[in-house]
């Protein structure tokens, strides 16, 4: 996370990541979801707060999440089955049960292929948003696999050179075991910016880069500025010149293999959405486990010891940065805007539970 996306520490309100696990999982409850989905919902979401991904933590999600139930958009109930299949693969129907509660357990259904066959891949259609990326793949961790998961987001994305969007926001992850360093995990959208980081800034009234967004015509927005009434995101790059083809490119690929593969079609073409991909790589089933880690240790040490260049402080990898926040986060509590914190107290009021956070 960008430093202007934190919340400043003179206004934070800290939580106990317990305390707010709690109020999560009464919401929850209270939107007529049972117990042991109640809890692994608020599970997702606390992790990525702990860690420092406030775009996928309560902050932005519990206000969507709760309009959506009311709404009906939500099954707080679902009973997904899979609808086509083959040994190590699978298509599942969530029956429009949260990402929240239907990913962890495609996830599980991916590892469980992995397990008997070396790989397994689950794509989820009929699904709802399921936060945060890297939750999913980080589950493959223990387990001694490469775990991976992917997801359409929002049409909002306009294709390089395009004035309409088209595209998803698309987010990729992939978590890596290692031994005895923290495990490399990278989660990130195919568009410029993930598009609750633009929901942070709108929050915290802070600029958008240069890069980030386009004009309603998809004019890209080349300057550090605040946030226009209408825009569109640009892919992952910004411009055709430095790359956005590339995240165009990938952003199509995961659209693909989430939403045309499950026979959802894709795009503007979707027929419903989100759709949600899983996969899981037995490290074991490609080489020595152990030499495996110790490979990982090695390279990871490697790339966090790497001289900065001028200006720059140090190197880092991907999920170094959350691991080191997650650890200080669990002493000192997460850091909410006190927006955040008068939601909770607001809508626990609306629904009559007792008032979290004292």
């Amino acid at each position: 996370m960008l430093d202007r996306f934190h919340v400043p520490e003179d206004i934070a309100v800290r939580v106990k990541q317990e305390d707010m696990r709690a109020a999560v999982e009464t919401i929850f409850q209270a939107m007529d979801m049972p117990e042991i989905d109640a809890q692994q919902a608020a599970d997702v979401l606390i992790y990525a707060d702990i860690r420092g991904i406030e775009s996928h933590g309560v902050s932005n999600m519990m206000r969507v999440y709760v309009t959506q139930f009311k709404e009906e958009r939500i099954n707080p109930r679902p009973e997904p089955k899979i609808i086509h299949g083959a040994p190590a693969v699978a298509t599942l129907d969530s029956d429009r049960g949260h990402g929240l509660v239907v990913g962890p357990k495609a996830m599980d259904m991916a590892i469980e292929r992995a397990s008997t066959y070396g790989i397994g891949a689950i794509t989820v259609v009929n699904g709802v948003h399921f936060g945060a990326a890297a939750y999913y793949a980080a589950m493959a961790l223990e387990h001694d696999m490469i775990g991976m998961a992917m997801t359409t987001g929002g049409l909002t994305v306009a294709p390089v050179h395009g004035a309409e969007p088209m595209v998803g926001l698309n987010p990729l992850a992939i978590a890596v075991p290692s031994d005895r360093e923290p495990p490399f995990i990278f989660d990130a959208a195919m568009s410029s910016v993930a598009g609750n980081k633009i929901r942070l800034a709108q929050r915290l009234g802070v600029n958008v880069l240069p890069g980030w967004i386009a004009e309603k015509d998809g004019t890209p927005i080349m300057e550090d500025c605040p946030i226009p009434q209408d825009w569109m995101m640009l892919p992952l790059g910004g411009t055709r010149e430095i790359g956005s083809h590339k995240g165009y490119s990938l952003a199509v690929m995961i659209e693909i293999l989430c939403s045309v593969l499950g026979n959802e079609g894709g795009g503007p073409f979707r027929r419903r959405t989100p759709a949600h991909h899983f996969v899981a790589y037995q490290v074991g089933a490609f080489g020595e486990v152990s030499t495996f880690k110790r490979d990982m240790d090695d390279y990871l040490r490697a790339l966090k010891n790497t001289p900065p260049s001028p200006g720059q402080d140090r190197v880092l990898y991907a999920g170094l940065p959350e691991y080191e926040e997650e650890l200080q986060r669990r002493e000192k509590g997460i850091p909410y805007h006190p927006e955040v914190i008068d939601w909770f107290r607001g809508i626990m009021g609306e629904l009559d539970l007792p008032h979290a956070f004292g």
